[in-house]
């Protein structure tokens, strides 16, 4: 393999990557630091430019993740998802583009939506055997707890992220 391409593939596993540390570490401490999200927009750049996106492109993806920040803001201010989460969703619709926006909302919406109900089961019906449990699982099993949804959104970008522009123009160039 040449060492452009190994370089390449690098860069692409930075999106993977962070938003497996995001889903776990909302999961285990219900935050996503900042510095995730900051990681993902400074790492598109780089990686945009190796598989060669067009600057016209590169300018859509970047319209793409202002259209995530702004929805992500509204959620936010109705209290529907945290900030991280927000920030997240933004940082990810900047790597997946127009063609992989629409998957990465529609897996997002399902496996949230599975996520929240086999949680909530879990949390009434399943809590008691987890008092014993590590300190972040007694804080996820509390029913009046929140949901993290830095878990759907990593799922939704993961299955997301084949049909993204960044790995069409690599698989294609």
């Amino acid at each position: 393999m040449p060492f452009m391409d190994t370089v390449t593939l690098l860069l692409l596993s930075i999106l993977p990557c962070l938003v497996i540390v995001a889903g776990l570490r909302d999961l285990t401490t219900m935050t996503i630091p900042n510095w995730i999200s900051g990681l993902l927009i400074l790492g598109f750049f780089p990686t945009a430019f190796m598989v060669g996106l067009s600057p016209m492109t590169v300018a859509i993806h970047v319209g793409v993740a202002m259209a995530g920040l702004f929805i992500g803001m509204g959620l936010f201010s109705l209290r529907f998802i945290g900030g991280g989460d927000a920030k997240l969703m933004a940082a990810a619709s900047l790597w997946l583009g127009l063609t992989g926006s629409g998957l990465f909302v529609l897996w997002t919406g399902v496996v949230g939506g599975v996520f929240c109900l086999a949680l909530m089961f879990a949390r009434f019906s399943l809590q008691p055997y987890f008092m014993r449990a590590p300190g972040w699982v007694v804080t996820l099993m509390n029913p009046k707890g929140d949901i993290p949804y830095g878990v759907a959104i990593a799922a939704g970008a993961l299955m997301a992220f084949p049909s993204s522009g960044l790995l069409l123009a690599f698989a294609g160039g």
